[in-house]
């Protein structure tokens, strides 16, 4: 599934639920925040306006959307989340880890519905994924579980490749156990690993030289979690 169409499915299930509800007022306009740790414009925000058009749910006509950009700045998504809570949103729709916990320091009550995010269990957001309780629901992106296949099609796609670079950034929380699942994976194909951590683009062009020197003949990127996670007790 594309991002869009990950978004539409997302919007889709943010408000049918409340769409069903006999008790709303009719024509009562329906107030969602959306607080982001990047910047406009992003995919994963058109698909999910995208969703909310396909469902009939037109901004500024039966539905607001407040929108909160941190613009990579984490620490003014406390501020941000604040204010989405000062609007009185029904729900919030976070995009990244970090956001998710900004949310959450603001409002115990209020629907959080994480888009994007990495390791919500291990950040402590959630107990479990199967059953998250509280206010917070939505979707990971944590992949450990698929290291072993993903090799395996890398492996099934060029035959020769005996030697794989792990593109990662240390700095998102699930990497440590999708590289130790990964590590485990080719140990059992029989396949080197040369780990790549960068946490700026300016890194990469000689973390590929190093890899080639080493050499790697093929390559895989983990996906990205969500965000750093912010420094200080949870």
């Amino acid at each position: 599934m594309d991002r869009r169409a990950f978004l539409r499915t997302l919007a889709g299930g943010l408000l049918a639920a409340p769409a069903a509800a006999k008790a709303q007022e009719a024509g009562r306009i329906r107030r969602v925040g959306v607080l982001h740790v990047g910047s406009p414009p992003d995919p994963w925000v058109e698909g999910f306006r995208q969703g909310l058009r396909e469902l009939g749910y037109v901004e500024d006509r039966n539905i607001a959307v407040e929108y909160r950009w941190a613009q990579g700045q984490m620490d003014r998504l406390p501020e941000l989340a604040a204010e989405l809570i000062q609007r009185r949103v029904q729900v919030a729709v976070t995009m990244a880890g970090p956001a998710v916990f900004a949310v959450k320091q603001q409002s115990a009550t209020i629907p959080i519905v994480m888009a994007v995010s990495g390791d919500p269990v291990g950040l402590g957001l959630v107990p479990s994924l199967g059953r998250p309780g509280g206010n917070i629901t939505g979707f990971s992106l944590m992949s450990s579980d698929l290291a072993a296949k993903r090799l395996q099609v890398l492996k099934d796609a060029v035959l020769a490749a005996s030697h794989v670079a792990v593109l990662f950034n240390p700095a998102e929380p699930p990497t440590g156990p999708e590289l130790k699942e990964t590590q485990t994976a080719a140990e059992a194909l029989g396949v080197a690993i040369s780990p790549l951590p960068a946490r700026a683009p300016e890194e990469l062009d000689g973390l590929f030289t190093r890899a080639t020197h080493e050499g790697a003949n093929g390559l895989i990127t983990f996906a990205r979690g969500g965000g750093v996670w912010p420094p200080g007790p949870r």
